[in-house]
């Protein structure tokens, strides 16, 4: 499963440090405006300590984590919706991802320079969401021209659902605000946006970049941000990219805690990043344990058994009979496959069984 989240934000507000410290690529890095044009594409793991757990128990050949992909897309400037900077092939970027990781600078640098002359995250913020609402009421009005012919002329109840969504989007557009504030009426509505492709549908996590200072409690700014996005659907995490940087390049792993420890963190930001990216696409892990391999496997929540051995492979889900499973918890405290299922642990769960985030599994199938 390959889903894509995209880094964005203003010119020189971190993105590009923060891209390098989480992926296996490495995007150039510099204090001008546009460092990045093209957008840079890195995978990386999904840090998972029940993997960790599975592999100390298992003691297998291999071992294979979730992944997610990270792009880091060039910085935006006002008037990108009419093509100022590098707009069109930003906001193209943008659309090609499924989540968006929008990082603001919170922190004060005199020698780092803003683009706006000051540091004012949630003015950024207005400047992003601006261009990316513009884009999207030109797609809204194009969309809802066309349905409400349709549903006028032909009586069509799939247009009128349709233009009647497309409305709502076009109030909240039109008020300032963005189309993942709208609330949906049901699953059917959600899939009808979910085609749309619009640019403020997209799920957010805000990526407050403040200094070394703030990295735990954060700062005026952070609050600021907070307050700004209090009604919208969406999740804010602090981090300090500087600080990042310096963990990415420590090799010893007890260097990089003892460096956590003395900052006041308990994990990286880093690593809460990409579970925080990982969470944003909706998605969960399950796994498969034993000697031969340890492996996370990527799902989205809510997907059935039938749907999780498709990701395994085709035939899987195609001749599908049974699955079993053995909850995390219980794997940990039994620590084999016989154990758990001599003390009635194991569940034998069918086509209708679905996949609870961190299940261990094995399926049947007949092709």
């Amino acid at each position: 499963m390959s889903l894509k989240c995209g880094i964005v934000g203003l010119p020189n507000v971190g993105k590009s440090t923060l891209f390098n410290c989480i992926s296996s690529g490495k995007a150039q890095s510099a204090n001008f405006p546009f460092c990045t044009i093209e957008p840079n594409l890195g995978s990386t793991n999904v840090p998972d300590r029940r993997l960790d757990a599975l592999v100390e128990i298992c003691h297998p050949k291999s071992v294979v984590p979730a992944t997610v992909d990270i792009v880091d897309i060039a910085g935006l400037v006002r008037g990108a919706s009419h093509g100022e900077g590098l707009g069109n092939q930003f906001l193209a970027n943008i659309r090609e991802c499924d989540a968006i990781l929008h990082v603001l600078r919170c922190f004060d640098d005199g020698n780092v320079v803003h683009v706006d002359g000051s540091v004012d995250p949630v003015r950024d913020k207005e400047v992003v969401d601006l261009e990316l609402q513009i884009k999207d009421l030109e797609t809204v009005n194009a969309r809802l021209a066309k349905v409400e012919k349709a549903g006028k002329m032909g009586g069509d109840k799939e247009a009128r659902k349709l233009a009647d969504l497309l409305t709502r989007y076009k109030e909240a557009l039109e008020q300032g605000r963005s189309c993942r504030s709208v609330e949906l009426l049901n699953e059917e509505e959600a899939a009808l946006a979910h085609d749309l492709f619009l640019l403020t549908n997209k799920p957010v996590l805000y990526v407050c970049n403040v200094d070394d200072a703030s990295a735990v409690r954060g700062n005026e700014y952070v609050d600021a941000v907070r307050e700004a996005v209090k009604d919208e659907r969406a999740e804010i995490l602090v981090i300090s990219a500087k600080t990042e940087a310096e963990i990415a390049e420590m090799d010893d792993f007890d260097d990089r805690q003892m460096f956590l420890e003395e900052m006041g963190l308990t994990e990286s930001g880093v690593v809460r990043l990409i579970q925080g990216a990982y969470h944003l696409l909706g998605l969960q892990t399950f796994f498969t344990a034993g000697a031969d391999e340890c492996r996370a496997w990527t799902i989205r929540k809510g997907d059935k058994a039938p749907k999780a051995a498709g990701v395994i492979h085709t035939d899987f889900e195609r001749g599908f009979i049974r699955a079993e499973v053995i909850k995390y918890d219980d794997y940990v405290q039994y620590r084999t496959e016989a154990a758990v299922r001599a003390a009635g642990k194991m569940g034998i769960e069918g086509k209708d069984y679905v996949v609870q985030d961190g299940d261990i599994m094995h399926f049947l199938f007949n092709v």
